[in-house]
């Protein structure tokens, strides 16, 4: 078993076949029996989507012609991936792999050219690199573009955080302990932990480690959540006896932080599209002990799955670009593309005029996305708003993020959290 060659197959699986780089990386990992393998190869992966336009740019200077084959381009990445980023020994990261091309023995000299090539000439192609602003920011030109449009002043701080590794970030069951309670559990286990600045339930550790290794996380102590996520807590204004409905659930833990937030709700209903992801949605309320109405069903498609009942709350957490969130899921810079956004935007709109009508008159819903483009976010609400005279946005007040036409706006890495965006409407009676 060669790690570097299963890194470069999961790779290629997202570089040519579009496939997210997690799903590809479920396929790879359960063939590697050692843990300290499965990390080397995620973090190799993890490294070579992050910095990919960057790398790209670099193998296109060294190599004379560009290098059809998949596998042995996505090595060439891996290798320069390796000498410029990590601490694996330059021989090392030369030999093992070129080595991974295994039976490709036409492709190992070319390889090793580049590689050693890389090390020779590093000065001025990093110089080259830092001159052209697609390797510089390591993004596509397209949503460097993108992003400049909608943040001129804070689009190169924007690039540059969705390039830094996110911190691991907790949410506590709140029905089982508290924010500071749950910070002395950890320091007796070891593990070196903050408070987050706004979310009361969130804690942010100093170095990642393996869930499995989180007191009580098994007993749904504690969940994985970025603090920004967690913010929703105090915009749904739960209240006893309510209805509350999380669309697009999965994976769940908007779902739990509901349930968690407030023990005396009526129901709490959990709907998702997708039958795969809901199976975690299940596991996570099952890990939780709690309990929630689970739905597979198109949210827009009301007479399919709706009972009559409205509801007083409705979690509207749609699909979007993921622009918020890259640096958590670089492949996005990959996957994404330009044609997306209006198909995303058109989707939102449906998703919206769809839900809306099963709200109560007086009731609330947020409108949440993990994208920083404004017409999936403030343009969409205001567009919302004009076509529904019996809808009025309730203005957030917080410290967190910033006030934007409508609803408030959270950058990438700002306070070190992940990109979001919040609206909140209200039914008129």
């Amino acid at each position: 078993m060669n790690t570097r060659s299963l890194a470069a197959n999961a790779l290629v699986r997202v570089v040519e076949d579009g496939k997210s780089l997690n799903d590809a990386l479920e396929e790879v990992l359960p063939e590697i029996p050692r843990d300290i393998d499965r990390a080397f190869v995620q973090a190799l992966c993890f490294g070579v989507v992050r910095w990919y336009f960057r790398l790209d740019f670099i193998l296109r200077q060294l190599a004379a012609k560009p290098i059809r084959d998949g596998e042995v381009r996505l090595l060439a990445l891996l290798g320069l991936y390796q000498l410029e980023y990590t601490r694996v020994k330059p021989h090392a990261a030369v030999s093992e792999t070129v080595s991974a091309l295994g039976r490709k023995l036409w492709a190992k000299p070319l390889l090793n050219g580049v590689l050693r090539s890389f090390q020779r000439e590093r000065t001025r192609l990093l110089a080259l690199a830092d001159s052209d602003e697609c390797a510089t920011f390591s993004h596509p030109d397209w949503l460097i573009r993108a992003i400049r449009k909608n943040w001129p002043k804070q689009c190169a701080d924007i690039l540059d955080r969705a390039n830094w590794q996110p911190p691991m970030t907790l949410r506590v069951n709140l029905r089982q302990g508290s924010q500071m309670g749950y910070l002395d559990i950890l320091a007796q286990s070891g593990i070196v932990a903050y408070p987050c600045r706004y979310a009361a339930s969130g804690i942010s550790l100093e170095t990642p480690v393996a869930v499995q290794s989180l007191p009580g996380f098994a007993q749904g102590a504690v969940s994985v959540q970025d603090e920004a996520a967690q913010l929703l807590g105090g915009l749904l204004k739960l209240a006893p006896g309510h209805r509350v409905l999380d669309v697009c659930a999965a994976p769940g833990g908007k779902t739990l932080h509901i349930l968690e937030s407030r023990p005396d709700l009526g129901e709490v209903v959990a709907l998702d599209i997708a039958a795969e992801r809901l199976a975690r949605v299940k596991d996570n309320l099952a890990r939780a002990g709690l309990v929630a109405t689970v739905v597979c069903a198109d949210a827009a498609d009301t007479a399919t799955w709706w009972d009559g009942k409205p509801f007083d709350r409705i979690l509207l957490d749609v699909p979007c670009s993921a622009t918020g969130v890259i640096r958590r899921h670089p492949d996005i810079k990959l996957l994404r593309q330009p044609k997306d956004i209006a198909k995303l935007v058109h989707l939102q709109r449906r998703i919206l005029d769809n839900v809306w009508p099963i709200l109560v008159k007086g009731g609330l819903m947020v409108y949440a996305t993990c994208s920083l483009l404004k017409e999936e976010n403030e343009t969409q609400v205001a567009s919302f708003l004009r076509d529904h005279p019996d809808a009025m946005e309730s203005p957030i007040a917080a410290e967190w993020g910033s006030p934007r036409q409508h609803g408030r706006q959270i950058l990438s890495g700002e306070d070190g959290m992940d990109g979001f965006y919040y609206a909140c409407l209200m039914k008129c009676h």
